[in-house]
């Protein structure tokens, strides 16, 4: 039971976790704003056939404005994930020293992200004369520190996560909010499906612009196209447009599990993680027992269940709408929009992917189909019994 109460995290450090929480509501804000972006009824970019030659191009003639709030929001959370890891810093120097701190060692408190052993070395050199003890070559905290910095990834250092995390603060803090843009994630041919997402063709991380060519066909050919449309962050100073969402996930995951864990007790992350959430909104007699209860869904994978979910509705919709001419469109929507996300995951995920077309997953697929038409269609019958 003590284990479970994260009794490696000591009472210095128990507002961390609060830190932590409020970092994932906030990017759970980001979630909300983005799903009801990308769901918008006429989709967040249009296109317009333009023939040329012998050709016609798919060319994007509108891009949906991404609302304001979005990246002030995202660079709120960074600033949240970068005082969390400060926020520990501070105490443990404090702690580890045996007293407050003096305004000069104060000041020389901060947590470096060093993309080579020799800048790290005169991170420490900076502190050899009134930096805390504990800071200071061969100091713990040092230790500690040491085993966070961007320079241990042997390539592409500028790509860990606390590398990212201090680009993106460092630029929302002194020049502008998060810079945020729509992107084509991928796209594919209808009658050229890949059997997984994995197997999508890589696209360039760029802003989608109108005037953008997306696809060129033969004229008068008609080529359904999937398109997978996104929101990218901009890392600063690179051409860079990672998916914002997963950049958020990635930076927060590693404050949380690696660099507050590390800071605070020195050794291998202990178990278990502290929470991507708890109840902050309301005050807590016992602290402690509440960030027990919290949840380890991150707010990023609850708005991937959302999206998923989302489509996974309109996919069934579709399915059944052909199955049972019966169903209208009004009541599988009703029947679909009570069921929960998890709920409509768990029914989608029984359903098997069948390129070899097999008789055996076959028949169990239209089975499945079956048994959902009819929770439909009882749904529908209940909705107009109570009707009349």
């Amino acid at each position: 039971m003590a284990n479970s109460m994260h009794d490696w995290l000591p009472e210095r450090h128990l507002s961390v976790a609060a830190t932590l929480s409020h970092a994932d509501e906030l990017i759970g804000q980001v979630g909300d704003l983005l799903f009801d972006y990308q769901s918008q009824t006429e989709g967040v970019f249009g296109l317009r056939e333009v023939p040329v030659g012998a050709f016609s191009r798919s060319v994007v003639d509108r891009v949906a404005p991404i609302p304001r709030k979005v990246p002030l929001l995202v660079a709120d959370a960074l600033v949240a994930l970068r005082a969390a890891i400060e926020h520990a810093l501070f105490t443990e120097a404090e702690f580890l020293d045996g007293s407050p701190l003096d305004a000069k060692a104060a000041r020389l408190v901060e947590m470096p992200a060093s993309d080579s052993y020799e800048n790290f070395e005169e991170w420490k050199k900076r502190r050899l004369r009134n930096g805390p003890l504990s800071l200071r070559d061969g100091g713990e905290l040092a230790r500690r520190i040491d085993g966070l910095q961007p320079f241990h990834r042997r390539t592409d250092p500028q790509l860990h996560p606390l590398a990212r995390l201090v680009l993106h603060t460092n630029h929302a803090k002194h020049r502008a909010p998060a810079i945020t843009a729509v992107r084509l994630a991928a796209l594919y041919q209808d009658d050229q499906r890949p059997r997984s997402p994995r197997d999508l063709p890589s696209r360039p991380e760029v802003p989608l612009r109108v005037g953008d060519v997306i696809a060129e066909v033969p004229l008068g050919t008609a080529v359904p196209i999937t398109l997978f449309p996104t929101v990218g962050i901009n890392r600063p100073g690179t051409d860079r447009w990672p998916v914002l969402i997963q950049e958020l996930d990635e930076i927060s995951e590693w404050v949380r599990t690696q660099a507050v864990p590390r800071l605070v007790t020195g050794t291998e992350p202990p178990a278990p993680e502290l929470p991507t959430r708890y109840a902050i909104d309301i005050g807590h007699q016992d602290e402690r027992h509440a960030i027990a209860a919290g949840s380890t869904i991150s707010a990023a994978d609850r708005h991937m269940q959302r999206l998923t979910a989302a489509t996974a509705r309109g996919d069934l919709g579709s399915i059944l709408a052909q199955m049972d001419r019966s169903l209208s469109e009004h009541q599988l929507v009703a029947w679909l929009a009570q069921l929960t996300d998890d709920a409509v995951l768990e029914r989608v995920s029984k359903l098997k992917a069948n390129e070899i077309h097999d008789p055996g997953t076959m028949r169990q697929n239209v089975r499945l189909l079956e048994g959902l038409r009819d929770e439909a269609r009882a749904f529908a019958q209940a909705n107009q019994t109570a009707a009349n």
